[in-house]
């Protein structure tokens, strides 16, 4: 499973599933509604475009799935749980304060962290069914400048952690993105949570960073990050990863992206990514397809699938004099490489 990044977008956080890593279909959402602030409401001129939720973190731990998320809209760090990831329901607890880019993160003794923040990394303990900061502790600094292996002069400083532990040792994932030259993945490992941690650069290629590492049922491993394109967003990008000296060496060869990959054939389907705009649906199917997504939070009052049956209808619930402040808007992502849309 995968979860991404949605921003001003209603409902928030797809869910994503493939059995190939290659072929993906939306599956779920973590939420409906963010927050009913003013902000994701449209309201009083009011917006939250490019903020809303960003980098969430998916967890598995003990029967079950966690996805956690932050915004600087709500001002708290949010998590979604379930025992059913594909179908639900998802249970919602937040908060604060807004732990940026943060990895929730489970360790073997049963304590929960979450490790979080930009150039100075951050660890802070949770209480056990992850719904706040446990009382009588303060958040340490793991790494006073993760940005360091990628040179003195940054233009981003070290985020997006991700945290993993792979045969006893701690791995942190960041991006970095040094001054004339482009994002970057950095990964630190220790012996202990707590550190000392020493620090690499591990790809710095075409730009691709900020993810982390993924091991197959056959022993391979592999690199999910991401590479920014403009209108059509971050590409999802799967790098080969091998292990040496205790290091996740990425790229193939090594600290290259490639452009081919050794998969099984299939039918390199996009299902569910994308749907029609015909609105017919049959009877216990969801009002609208997952791959339709509101700008802000919807007034539901003003939309219907079922008040003439195969079409959607709109109604005016107030007039706005630009189009970014219209609320009940209904949008789908741009798709590469090539994306077309048609009026009539």
């Amino acid at each position: 499973y995968m979860s991404s990044t949605t921003m001003h977008l209603s409902p928030g956080v797809p869910i994503m599933k493939s059995t190939d890593l290659v072929n993906w279909h939306l599956v779920s959402y973590a939420y409906d509604t963010l927050t009913s602030a003013d902000a994701m409401t449209l309201a009083h001129g009011k917006s939250t475009y490019g903020r809303g939720s960003w980098a969430s973190s998916l967890r598995y731990h003990q029967g079950t799935y966690y996805v956690s998320t932050f915004a600087q809209t709500s001002g708290k760090t949010h998590v979604y749980s379930t025992k059913n990831i594909e179908k639900g329901p998802w249970k919602a607890v937040s908060f604060r304060p807004s732990l940026h880019d943060h990895s929730l993160f489970f360790d073997d003794d049963g304590r929960v962290y979450m490790v979080y923040g930009s150039g100075k990394i951050q660890l802070a303990e949770l209480t056990a069914d992850v719904s706040g900061l446990k009382p009588g502790t303060t958040p340490r600094v793991l790494i006073e400048n993760a940005s360091a292996p990628a040179g003195p002069n940054i233009n981003l400083p070290a985020e997006g952690s991700q945290l993993f532990k792979v045969n006893g040792k701690y791995y942190l994932f960041n991006i970095a993105w040094p001054k004339g030259g482009m994002r970057t993945v950095i990964v630190h490992r220790a012996d202990n949570l707590a550190g000392p941690y020493e620090g690499r650069v591990a790809l710095q290629d075409l730009g691709v960073a900020q993810g982390g590492l993924i091991d197959t049922p056959d022993g391979r491993w592999f690199s999910y990050l991401f590479r920014d394109f403009g209108a059509v967003g971050r590409i999802p990008y799967l790098v080969p990863v091998q292990w040496e000296s205790g290091w996740p060496v990425l790229g193939s060869p090594a600290g290259k992206v490639p452009e081919r990959l050794a998969l099984p054939a299939n039918k390199s389907l996009i299902p569910g990514l994308v749907a029609s705009d015909e609105f017919a649906r049959r009877a216990g199917e969801p009002a609208l397809p997952l791959a339709w997504q509101w700008n802000h939070n919807p007034d539901n009052k003003l939309w219907s699938v079922t008040e003439r049956p195969g079409y959607l209808r709109l109604k005016t619930g107030r007039v706005d004099t630009t189009f970014v402040q219209a609320r009940n808007t209904l949008t789908q992502r741009t798709i590469g490489p090539a994306c077309a849309g048609t009026t009539a």
